[in-house]
């Protein structure tokens, strides 16, 4: 590859690159990552079903690290 090539391949990342992280400051400050109902409409809106559902997969989860854990460290 020449040189002029990677030097292209290399403006073209570093000016998309910081696009992104601008677009990402801008976002940020303008509050598009605030959510702040959206874990109250989760409580609001499910039903018991779907709260002991979410329960139960945590608990599996739980136990699953602590059998990963066991089989890493036997005693």
């Amino acid at each position: 590859m020449s040189d002029w090539v990677i030097g292209m391949m290399l403006g073209v990342s570093i000016f998309l690159g910081s696009i992104a992280v601008v677009a990402l400051i801008w976002a940020i400050k303008k509050g598009q990552f605030d959510d702040s109902e959206h874990f109250l409409n989760a409580v609001k809106f499910d039903g018991i079903d779907d709260l002991n559902d979410a329960y139960e997969k945590e608990k599996k989860v739980k136990k699953l690290k602590e059998k990963k854990k066991r089989n890493y460290f036997p005693e």
